[in-house]
């Protein structure tokens, strides 16, 4: 049987085993999951295991478990390194959800779950396009799978793995499905990621809350003092204003700015689907400059006094954000969080008390157009969509793939098939059925043409 003929008779199982992953309510960030983080691990093991790897373990770390698996075939061909995750990010709101997160649904040719996309449905397309290579008798790689179970809270444990195995984890290339497409019709790849500075501000006022009326005036409410912080961390332009935040930023050429402008994208139809009035952003960029080669500062979250049912007249004793830096390449993670904390504790006024926590960062990646893992993953995309790629710059961070090369010395490929309207981490998180199908159907390709290229 041909690989096309073994993928439609088993397009249902394919999908039922999907279903049976996305059930598994995977939140790595929330202890109270821990259970299920595990029995997610498990279920990724066996599964290996049914598909052929001589050998697959769930890997014990300080965190949750990393899940290894490998089929080696013939020591002198190409080696690749499958890397995903199966935790997943927390559900709540779950209220906002128009089916519950863990029960997967399809409707409209989407399968709707918490994970769908990122990361179980396009990790999974790797078990089961390994399977599929397997039963026809077209694996032409050896295979190794490295799935852990903290991406979604910074991999903390991964660095100390990779180390720790490094023989073991040799490869000639990690291929990773973690990112998206500009549409079905427009294939793409990302060649390049951002990094990430992520940290937490806690602004302290007076020892204890207090009455509004009584004390409001007086002395200093951290929310009010917070906020104003964090408006001053952009100018008029939406240029961040922390003292040496752009001076290792690598600047695109004109040439570099044109061509990343060529990829599709229509203004009216993103601000419809978002449903704002205008897009936003630092001036003098387009849109996909700003999401792709412009770093970024954002608060993903603030809180502080009374938010319950009706009031209560509070003035607070503390206000806290979270916030994010998105970098781009030459940018450090760490020298962003020195900078950022050092600026934000010297603009509070001395009424205030200021504490900055760093949570976790990664650096930003570019993949070369002429290398062979690129070349490879376009000749399969050109296989199966029956056009050439885009080449793209994601706008979000995978901070473990400058950790693959800095740990292991090896190369990633980015080679994606969700959507940016998938709504991963939001409700009603999607993962197109054409989605997870094709990528089954690709990367078979990717292999194949990636033993071929090493042969030349």
């Amino acid at each position: 049987m041909d690989m096309n003929s073994y993928l439609e008779a088993n397009k249902q199982r394919f999908l039922d085993e999907l279903f049976d992953l996305l059930r598994i309510p995977s939140i790595s960030a929330d202890t109270r999951f821990a259970g299920d983080v595990r029995k997610a691990a498990e279920f990724v093991k066996s599964k290996l295991l049914e598909a052929g790897c001589d050998m697959a373990m769930v890997e014990e770390t300080p965190g949750h478990p990393i899940v290894y698996g490998e089929k080696i075939i013939d020591p002198a061909l190409p080696t690749i390194l499958v890397y995903g995750h199966y935790d997943v990010q927390p559900s709540v709101p779950d209220n906002l959800w128009t089916t519950p997160p863990f029960e997967p649904q399809v409707r409209d040719g989407k399968i709707y779950a918490r994970g769908a996309c990122d990361d179980k449905g396009q990790m999974y397309m790797h078990v089961k396009a390994f399977e599929m290579m397997q039963q026809t008798g077209n694996l032409s790689c050896n295979t190794k799978f490295m799935i852990e179970g903290e991406e979604e809270v910074g991999s903390a444990s991964l660095s100390a793995y990779c180390r720790a195995n490094k023989e073991r984890l040799t490869a000639d290339v990690i291929l990773v499905s973690d990112t998206s497409m500009i549409a079905n019709d427009i294939p793409s790849i990302d060649v390049g990621l951002r990094g990430l500075a992520y940290l937490e501000v806690k602004v302290t006022g007076p020892n204890r809350d207090l009455h509004s009326g009584v004390y409001g005036g007086a002395v200093p409410n951290p929310i009010n003092v917070l906020c104003s912080m964090i408006a001053s961390l952009h100018d008029e332009n939406r240029h961040i204003t922390i003292p040496g935040f752009y001076d290792d930023v690598l600047e695109l050429s004109a040439e570099d700015r044109a061509a990343l402008n060529m990829a599709p994208f229509d203004v009216e139809a993103y601000k419809r689907d978002l449903e704002i009035g205008d897009v936003y952003g630092e001036k003098g960029y387009t849109s996909l400059e700003r999401t792709g080669t412009r770093p970024t500062l954002d608060v993903n979250g603030i809180w502080g006094g009374y938010t319950g049912e009706g009031s209560k007249t509070v003035l607070p004793s503390v206000a806290q954000a979270k916030i994010s830096m998105r970098l781009v390449p030459n940018q450090s993670s760490e020298k962003i969080a020195e900078i950022f904390e050092r600026h934000f504790k010297s603009i509070a006024p001395s009424s205030v008390k200021v504490e900055v926590h760093p949570h976790h960062g990664g650096e930003p990646v570019l993949t070369p157009t002429d290398s062979v893992p690129y070349k490879a993953a376009a000749a399969a995309i050109r296989k199966t969509y029956g056009k050439d790629p885009i080449p793209t710059r994601g706008g979000g961070s995978i901070p473990i793939i400058a950790l693959f090369e800095k740990e292991l010395g090896i190369k990633t490929m980015l080679m994606g098939f969700g959507l940016d309207s998938d709504d991963i981490h939001s409700p009603d998180e999607h993962y197109g059925l054409f989605n997870y199908y094709k990528g089954i159907e690709t990367i078979p390709w990717f292999f194949h043409y990636f033993a071929e290229m090493n042969k030349a």
